[in-house]
């Protein structure tokens, strides 16, 4: 069964994200990451995202430009009123019924044997990861210090979550951190905090 994994990048010190909310610091090597996710683009069948995440780009551009061409489900509360361009490769759906329903309707999507990639967003990271809904979690280290920010696993709700590590990819501008999440069964509730 395809899994279910949740990623960030982050500095060195914690942060996905600076004090005014900027991340251009943590992807110096943004021009070069097309290898770097190559991996990841393979076994993708479905991404999650949410909306802040969706719409820092052109949601126009994403056909035939964004890495991974499969469908994309949109976590939001309301959804677009004139919906993006698609292709018969990257659809793009939003859901209304919250991250387990979209866990859910991507890893349809995505099929048995292909992974759901989520893309980005600290609420939904941590929504899922507290729900028991994350199979892994990717984090790409970054040596830059932000000295401040928002971090992602600054969250009372992740205490219960356990984690094993899995793998280390050393790349250049960037070390990749792998875990698998343990202590239930995957989509089981992580145990509350203590």
């Amino acid at each position: 069964m395809g899994r279910v994994i949740v990623g960030m990048t982050v500095s060195l010190d914690g942060y996905v994200e600076d004090a005014a909310g900027r991340v251009g610091q943590l992807y110096p090597d943004l021009a070069d990451l097309g290898g770097y996710l190559a991996e990841s683009v393979a076994r993708t069948g479905a991404v999650l995202m949410g909306r802040r995440t969706w719409e820092m780009g052109d949601p126009d551009s994403y056909v035939g430009n964004y890495e991974y061409q499969v469908p994309l489900f949109v976590l939001t509360h309301q959804p677009p009123a004139v919906p993006p361009r698609q292709d018969d490769r990257l659809t793009v759906t939003f859901v209304t019924a919250g991250p387990a329903a979209g866990v859910a309707a991507a890893r349809a999507a995505a099929g048995p044997a292909r992974d759901v990639t989520v893309v980005g967003g600290i609420d939904l990271v941590r929504q899922l990861l507290a729900a028991g809904l994350a199979d892994e979690l990717h984090l790409d280290v970054v040596p830059v210090l932000l000295g401040g920010g928002r971090r992602l696993l600054d969250a009372a709700e992740l205490a219960g979550v356990r984690l094993t590590k899995v793998g280390v990819v050393d790349a250049p501008g960037r070390t990749g951190l792998r875990y698998r999440i343990t202590g239930g069964e995957p989509g089981d509730p992580r145990p509350a905090p203590a």
